[in-house]
């Protein structure tokens, strides 16, 4: 019996010994860090607040690389077709995998099997913004404006299939409302045509936005979480405003290719607990409206499911799709 004990545990060592190796080898290079939507928005802004954490931690530079185009698939493409190998990142929003199935009808990879959790990072509502010259004050006022002049009124997005998107869909979806999609290739883009008047309204992520609202170059009406947001109380949500049953949030975490060794994951998976659990990194982030969420994996697969079940009537509903 000792003899066979000792056999296996020598075989079981065999076994974990090139993982472990490869473990502690990881990371021997800089990692790049692609985010697939343009610089300013949302992802944009937590991904460079991770990456400098990471990049504390892990002992080798972490390298943000905005990838953006056709509502995050470009980036997310990228990345899915990447090697394998922990070098190569996405900061994933949880529109890419509850929205995107069902918005695009053609799209060369699978969010959710080509892409594999790793951590999410912090979630947000979303908040509806107009341009100050828009004559209205509350969401009551802004749906009268928009029936009385149908399909005159433009709402921005950061393209097409993110919660910025179908979160006005859900608004004109549950109103019966006429209002023109006109999708950006990011936040960044979209909050300065809004601020110079060329779209309407948009429904955007807080932390891209509170600043121009507490500057008062965008009039914020009301957030889309079930709750009042944090770092702007003062809004209603949009059930308070008079639309019951309507909710939108996102989040946004830490993917790698499919394929890539469990023992990277978990790695990565620690490194960015870290992060979540860094003073300056929490700090910066509840000032912009994020709520930190860290994780397992695991956790992070199930809530990639509670997405793809919340998103997929809401946009078979709407109607909305992109060739």
């Amino acid at each position: 019996m000792k003899l066979i004990f000792r056999i296996t545990l020598a075989a079981t060592l065999a076994f974990a010994a090139p993982a472990i190796a490869l473990a502690q080898a990881y990371p021997s290079k800089p990692i790049r860090l692609v985010v697939p939507y343009a610089p300013g928005g949302g992802t944009d802004i937590i991904s460079r607040a991770v990456a400098l954490e990471l990049s504390k931690t892990m002992g080798q530079a972490v390298n943000v690389d905005n990838r953006p185009g056709a509502g995050g698939n470009l980036g997310a493409e990228l990345v899915a077709k990447s090697a394998p190998d922990g070098y190569t990142l996405l900061t994933s929003a949880s529109s890419l995998h509850g929205i995107t199935p069902f918005l695009y009808k053609k799209l060369n990879y699978d969010p959710n099997k080509d892409l594999i959790p790793v951590i999410v990072l912090a979630g947000f509502a979303n908040v509806l913004e107009v341009n100050p010259s828009v004559p209205a004050h509350s969401v009551k006022e802004l749906t009268a404006l928009v029936k009385a002049q149908p399909g005159r009124m433009s709402c921005a997005s950061s393209g097409s299939g993110a919660t910025i998107h179908t979160s006005c869909e859900m608004y004109k979806h549950m109103l019966g409302l006429e209002i023109t999609h006109v999708p950006y290739k990011g936040s960044g883009p979209a909050l300065t045509d809004l601020m110079g008047g060329q779209v309407n309204m948009m429904f955007d992520n807080i932390p891209s936005s509170i600043t121009h609202i507490r500057s008062g170059k965008l009039r914020a009406l009301a957030t889309t979480g079930p709750k009042r947001a944090p770092s702007l109380p003062e809004l209603p949500t949009m059930i308070e405003a008079g639309l019951p049953g309507y909710e939108s949030t996102a989040w946004f975490g830490l993917v790698v290719p499919a394929g890539t060794p469990r023992e990277i994951v978990g790695r990565l998976n620690a490194e960015g607990q870290k992060a979540t659990k860094s003073p300056e990194f929490i700090k910066r982030m509840t000032d912009l409206g994020y709520e930190i969420v860290g994780g397992t994996p695991e956790q992070m697969a199930s809530m990639i499911q509670d997405e793809y079940k919340r998103w997929g009537p809401i946009v078979k509903a709407s109607g909305a799709t992109v060739d």
